[in-house]
């Protein structure tokens, strides 16, 4: 590797980040601590790596501080980790201070955490990103020694999504023309998801489409080494189709060897995992199930709206309750569930005492009673006693048997 080079991407890097215009998110970094940056591809982890950057400047650093690598630039993509010494002596052989590194998509150098855990132990400040839960795993978390923080950067939630829109939200919002402009905005962000890159494309189909194959052939069909690629979008499509039931491997198997081809048990369960590493999608457990049931059987989510709107068909219902999913995903992780005990509530977290049913309408009473009647039933047995249905549209309060059920709109929750 021609030392020459990095310190082109170096002094480059220097003038781009320190200039790039970008939306501030609110993401905390302890000021003390070096970081490891994950999520899905496109959602926002380089550009919050410039936001530090940015800040950094404004505190009264200097731009010629920041050490700034993408390891997705063409020329340097067949570094070897035996090289990458050469990064810091390039930097070393242009200025006389002591760089806070940022390595951006370092996951595509193997052996990279050896070189991470080095610059820890020499105490420099390092920021990393990568696209790949594997960064996550506990070999590399044994490697990395507890050095790093791991941060999850996620797509833009709505506020976010509205605030790139210029709108930034009154106290009472719902009480004024905001609430309006909310309703007019929301349905792309409900089809088309949170990757900030495609607010202003035309043609977002296509650049999701795009995404989702670069994402499938280079994080898990290459990576991973699937032979069985086919079976591999097949078992995608199915997972988008059923993603509001929950869906034993066992089921998932007899469907796939439909078409002839022989899959094992196991092998669904790996090209599950590796979905949910390449951060496509992420799965939750039936309270009520045992310890090999929670482990067999679940529901599956898309990280992304609009990646799952690739593969539906009259969307709507699904990808409302994909979007209550990945909010309280967020919010919960592995505190969210599932409840299905002779009756079904779509999510379930014991530890806030909360159910929420998702219903895209509640315009028919009977309707109106399975969604009730499922919640006051499992809120009698866990205890529950924050009640929520989340519709499209609709708004109301209910009161079933000394419990108030309440009924939002999906903006409006996502909101509050």
């Amino acid at each position: 590797m021609d030392k020459k080079i990095i310190k082109q991407i170096i002094l480059r890097q220097q003038y781009f980040v320190s200039r790039v215009a970008l939306q501030t998110r609110d993401i905390a970094l302890d000021p003390s601590a070096n970081y490891v940056l994950v999520g899905m591809r496109r959602a926002g982890k380089s550009y919050t790596l410039y936001q530090h950057i940015q800040q950094l400047i404004a505190q009264g650093h200097s731009k010629e501080e920041i050490l700034f690598i993408n390891f997705e630039d063409e020329r340097i993509t067949d570094i070897k980790k035996e090289e990458l010494h050469l990064i810091l002596e390039a930097y070393q052989e242009l200025f006389n201070h002591t760089p806070i590194l940022f390595l951006d998509e370092i996951q595509n150098v193997d052996g990279w955490e050896h070189f991470a855990r080095r610059l820890a132990d020499e105490k420099y400040r390092v920021f990393i990103t990568g696209s790949n839960a594997h960064m996550l795993s506990r070999e590399i978390s044994s490697t990395l020694g507890g050095r790093y923080l791991t941060k999850e950067i996620t797509p833009f939630s709505l506020a976010e999504y509205l605030e790139y829109h210029n709108i930034q939200l009154e106290p009472h919002w719902t009480l004024s023309p905001q609430k309006a402009e909310v309703a007019r905005l929301f349905p792309d962000y409900f089809y088309y998801g949170g990757l900030p890159e495609v607010f202003d494309i035309q043609d977002k189909q296509a650049w999701l489409l795009s995404l989702y194959q670069k994402i499938l052939y280079s994080d898990i069909i290459i990576r991973k080494g699937v032979r069985n690629e086919q079976s591999m979008r097949m078992l995608v499509r199915k997972l988008a189709d059923s993603v509001m039931q929950p869906t034993a491997i066992k089921r998932l198997q007899n469907i796939l060897q439909g078409n002839g081809t022989k899959i094992s048990w196991e092998t669904i369960g790996n090209y599950i995992h590796y979905l949910q590493e390449a951060y496509l999608m992420f799965s939750i457990s039936n309270f009520n199930d045992s310890f090999s049931e929670r482990e067999s059987i679940k529901k599956h989510y898309f990280y992304d709206n609009g990646v799952l709107n690739l593969f539906l068909f009259q969307p709507e219902t699904k990808l409302l309750e994909n979007l209550v999913a990945i909010h309280l995903y967020q919010k919960y992780a592995d505190r969210l569930f599932y409840y299905n005990r002779n009756v079904e509530v779509d999510f379930c977290v014991p530890t806030e005492k909360l159910l929420i049913q998702v219903a895209y309408h509640l315009y028919d009473e009977n309707t109106v009673r399975r969604e009730t009647s499922a919640l006051v039933k499992t809120a009698d047995f866990i205890k529950a006693d924050r009640l929520l249905i989340v519709t499209y549209d609709q708004e109301r309060t209910l009161s079933l048997h000394g419990y108030t059920i309440q009924v939002l709109p999906i903006w409006e929750w996502l909101l509050e």
